[in-house]
This record gives structure tokens, C-alpha cells and sequence, in this order.
């Protein structure tokens, strides 16, 4: 069968279609990885996006339901130059054809995937529309005319419930933005007690678990389009100790009074070097975003830069002078990447553990009893303000 794909500037691909039958429209975008692309298409951090893999050859190891960053993908298409129906991989449980007709996913094969990566590179990502109908190509720009970019992405992904990974050492609350199942292998090897909770959990709810430490994950999208986090994390800092990732990193920024900005192909990939201020090392970083924390706008807030890329030398990590925060654009728990910034993981776990030693030792009862105190002030100021 035939499929096509269209983007808004009028560029018109033409190839064979696999996984599912139908339309679709999204950002157009391109993953340089190697490999990987089971973990490509499950990261929610993909959510409306057509991705585009500049590798070749695609599907030549299956699909494993253990390799998994999430429980179901959210990509809007897939595009590669050669796709793979038999697999060769004594792990594969079934075909990548098999879990896009799955999920509803549409993909196109036999596309020159070095000229789209070069449109895009040059001209940013865009608009575009996947179809394995007989529409005009008239039709076909009516309707990626009439498209809007989604917003609600971090909605769509982050879990709607509370939920627990038990452990036996300090008890962490992940902030689910669209996180990785990475983010929680990594803090589970380390022993973290991990409570994930939705993106629009407030402040006092996070208080309330009483954490020792707060991790914002990635996720898709503009992180603009997440105010109540933003609202969120401010309220919080200093409290606890805070550590973000990707769009974690974003909002992060935006919290203490930074900006960001969209970038015009963005980083895609598990190949992106990234340059340590402190120690002068360069690190071979997974990465998967489309927006960058604006460097000038860090002036005048209590943020320095830790890490910046050394491709484009953009915003790569930031530490609050102040308290104990940090964050980096990347993805230290990789998946698919290098593994070099798992490190990461245990710096924050070294920053829970002497932010604690810093704190007065007060007995659980005295915290009980303010915290009851704290909570009926509130109440009787509520009270007030009606009357």
C-alpha cells in the first residue's frame, strides 16, 4: 500500500506504508540514532510529533516488551528510509509493523530520509500530514493548512494517579511530565523510595508526602503550556531538594525567573556532546527536545550554568546558587544513549543526604503539630476572606 507525506512548504514524499491504515498530522521531527527506535517511539516526550529516523534500516531487531519507555507509544508517524519485517533478534516478542498497527500508528518506508533530514535542518521543523488515503494533494494541505500545533501534550501523558515503587532509602517524589521508565529504573537501582505523581500536583499535596527529595521529568512540548508546575516548583525551592530533566529542566528555569525558547530543529538523538564547566569533560548525552533555556535571560536570577552543548554551546545544565537544585537538558538515564551521566542519579542522592544533615533535628511530634497549625491558619484566613 502506498502512503504519502506532506509538508507545509508543499515538500511531498512518496513511499510504502506499513503499521496502521489512516491519517495523521504532527511536528515533523528527525532522530539521529543508531539505534534505539523501540525506545524512540515509546517516550512520551514524542507525543504529536512524525518522527523521522535518519538510520537507515529500522525494525531489523523486533520489538521487547522489557525495552519499553512507556506503556503505550504516542507518536503521530513514523518515517525511515528501509523498514525491516523480519526481524533478527533472539529477544524480539513480535515486528515493529505488529505494535504500530497496535496502537493506530501510521508509517511510511522508501522515503529519502537524508533530504527530509536536510529541509528540516534548514528550513526547522514544520506541519506536516501522514495518509495512506487517495486524497488530492489539495485536500491533503486544507487540511494541514487548518492543523494547530498541539498543547495539551503533558496532559495526555503523565499518569492521572498517584502511584509507589517502594524502596528502602530516601523517598523521592517524580513529578510525571511524561517521564521515562528509565528516570524510575535509575532511582530504584539506587534505592529511592519513589512516589509518582501527576503533573498538576500541587505543593502542598507534594508536601504532604513528605518527601526528601523532588525529581521533574521530561516530557513533550512547550514548557510554557505547564503553569501550575511552574507555580509549583517555585513554591518549593528551597524546601527540598530539586533535580530536572529535559522539560523538568525547562521549568526549572522558567521557576526562577529564567525564559525559553523554541529551537528550530531541536536535539534528537543519542549522540549529542555536552561539555561539563566544572570539570572541563565532555559527555556523550542522549537528548530529546524541541525548546532550550534562553542563556541571556539567566542574568539576574540565581541560576549558573553547569553544562552547555558543544555543538551549538546551547543551555545544557543549570545550578541554583542558593539552594539545592540543579538540572540538565539531558537524559542522564539514556535509554537508548550512552551512559555516561548516570552519575547524575547519585550527585542527587548525595545533595538529599547533606541537605538533611544541614536541617535541625526536630522531633516528628513538633512537625505534626505545625504542620496542623500551619493548615488551620489557612483555614481561618479562608474563612476571613468570604465573610
Amino acid at each position: 500500500m502506498q502512503a504519502r507525506l506532506l509538508l507545509e512548504d508543499g515538500t511531498l514524499f512518496t513511499g510504502k506504508a506499513f503499521g496502521s491504515e489512516g491519517e495523521s498530522t504532527g511536528e515533523v521531527v528527525f532522530n539521529t540514532g543508531i539505534t534505539g527506535y523501540q525506545e524512540v517511539i515509546s517516550d512520551p516526550s514524542y507525543c504529536g510529533q512524525i518522527v523521522t529516523m535518519t538510520y537507515p534500516l529500522i525494525g531489523n531487531y523486533g520489538i521487547t516488551r522489557d525495552d519499553f519507555e512507556f506503556i503505550r507509544p504516542f507518536i503521530h508517524g513514523l518515517v525511515v528510509r528501509q523498514h525491516e519485517e523480519i526481524p533478527s533478534n533472539w529477544r524480539a516478542q513480535y515486528t515493529l509493523d505488529s505494535l504500530m498497527k497496535e496502537y493506530g500508528i501510521i508509517g511510511i518506508s522508501e522515503v529519502d530520509t537524508r533530504m527530509l533530514t536536510r529541509i528540516i535542518r534548514q528550513h526547522g521543523t514544520m506541519k506536516g500530514i501522514l495518509t495512506t488515503s487517495n486524497k488530492s494533494v489539495e485536500e491533503l494541505k486544507e487540511q494541514l493548512n487548518a492543523m494547530t500545533i498541539m498543547r495539551d501534550q503533558v496532559d495526555r501523558v503523565s499518569t492521572k494517579r498517584r502511584y509507589h515503587l517502594p524502596g528502602n532509602g530516601e523517598t523521592v517524589v517524580l513529578v510525571d511530565f511524561g517521564s521515562k521508565d528509565g528516570i524510575a529504573r535509575d532511582l530504584s537501582k539506587r534505592g529511592f523510595d519513589v512516589v509518582v505523581v501527576p503533573y498538576d500536583t500541587t505543593a502542598d499535596q507534594i508536601r504532604r508526602i513528605h518527601p526528601d527529595g523532588i525529581i521533574l521529568s521530561n516530557g513533550p512540548g512547550d514548557p510554557k503550556d505547564v503553569p501550575q508546575a511552574i507555580e509549583m516548583i517555585r513554591s518549593l525551592l528551597g524546601e527540598y531538594p530539586i533535580f530536572g530533566i529535559c522539560l523538568g529542566h525547562q521549568l526549572f528555569a522558567l521557576a526562577c525567573g529564567a525564559d525559553t525558547e523554541k529551537m528550530k530543529f531541536g536535539h534528537r538523538g543519542g549522540n549529542h556532546p555536552v561539555k561539563d564547566l566544572v570539570t572541563g569533560c565532555c559527555y556523550i548525552t542522549s537528548q530529546n527536545h524541541g525548546y532550550t533555556v534562553v542563556q541571556d535571560s539567566l542574568k539576574g536570577t540565581d541560576l549558573e550554568v553547569t553544562h552547555v552543548n558543544n555543538n551549538d554551546k546551547t543551555v545544557e545544565g543549570l545550578k541554583h546558587k542558593k539552594h539545592p537544585a540543579f538540572s540538565v537538558q539531558y537524559h542522564p538515564e539514556a535509554a537508548p544513549g550512552p551512559f555516561d551521566s548516570g552519575y547524575l542519579f547519585d550527585e542527587f542522592q548525595t545533595m538529599i543526604r547533606e541537605f538533611k544533615q544541614s536541617l535541625p533535628n526536630i522531633p516528628q511530634q513538633a512537625k505534626m503539630l505545625a504542620a496542623a497549625q500551619k493548615t488551620a491558619e489557612a483555614k481561618g484566613e479562608l474563612k476571613h476572606a468570604q465573610k
